[in-house]
């Protein structure tokens, strides 16, 4: 069912699948270049999300993903100007890190330059066959400008992305997963179909379980080993405390509850 929302640009489509957001970008005769107007309709979506949404998927029309910045949104800046529409892009890709569900990027074909820096602020990422990654910024005597020093940095390390900003460096599908830029690898025009089976079990936890990974996670990471323990120690007391915990785990005792197996 596709959902209008009046904050939406046109470069931006809603779709619900159940308790599943599907926003996709609609600029697939511009390869989904990110202008000004589809980066700020993200972020203000991000920032008031549905309520019937547990997860988001982000996805594209067309053979890619996002080709990165709009080149028509270049423009004489000078040194302020372009601090501020650095920040705009932080604020509002920000929003889909910090939104209080998971987000799930469904990946093709170019994911480059800004393109990446919208996937890496996503949660998880399943990537087709036909992906590579790129920050070509370091051949146009540019700087990367969207996140992408802190977000991709993390996820690669500094030396894999001085390489390719230095070089130029193309990562195809299967290298960009070894690296850690894809969580899942699928063949051609399967994307959307196992990100949404992945929304489907996702959302199917509970909403403390979601948010602790989410919020505490990163930041548990990030901290020193004692603060670490601590913080792990106090969400792991919230979210057994929840009534929705104890009742999951009283099925599992009753022998109700599902048990892991091989996938």
């Amino acid at each position: 069912m596709t959902t209008l929302l009046p904050d939406l640009p046109a470069s931006l489509r809603l779709e619900r699948r159940d308790a599943v957001a599907v926003l996709t970008l609609a600029r697939a005769h511009k390869r989904n270049a990110l202008d000004d107007d589809t980066i700020l309709g993200i972020g203000r979506f991000f920032a008031a999300l549905p309520a019937w949404a547990k997860v988001v998927l982000l996805a594209a029309e067309g053979d890619h993903f996002s080709a990165g910045l709009d080149l028509s949104e270049l423009s004489e800046r000078d040194a302020v100007e372009g601090v501020h529409h650095s920040r705009m892009w932080h604020k509002a890709l920000g929003e889909i890190q910090g939104a209080g569900v998971p987000v799930i990027a469904v990946l093709k074909g170019a994911v480059v330059g800004g393109g990446l820096e919208l996937a890496t602020a996503a949660h998880l990422r399943v990537a087709e066959e036909s992906t590579f990654f790129a920050l070509p910024e370091g051949q146009r005597g540019l700087f990367v400008g969207g996140g992408a020093s802190v977000r991709v940095s993390r996820l690669i390390g500094a030396q894999r992305m001085t390489d390719m900003m230095l070089t130029g460096r193309v990562l195809s599908s299967a290298e960009g997963a070894d690296l850690g830029l894809a969580d899942y690898r699928v063949a051609a025009g399967e994307g959307l179909t196992k990100a949404l089976e992945l929304a489907d079990r996702i959302a199917s936890n509970s909403p403390v379980t979601n948010f602790a990974v989410l919020q505490a996670l990163p930041r548990i990471a990030e901290a020193d080993p004692e603060t670490g323990y601590v913080l792990e120690s106090l969400m792991a007391a919230v979210a057994q405390s929840s009534t929705e915990a104890k009742q999951r785990m009283a099925d599992f005792v009753a022998g109700r509850g599902p048990k892991v197996a091989a996938r």
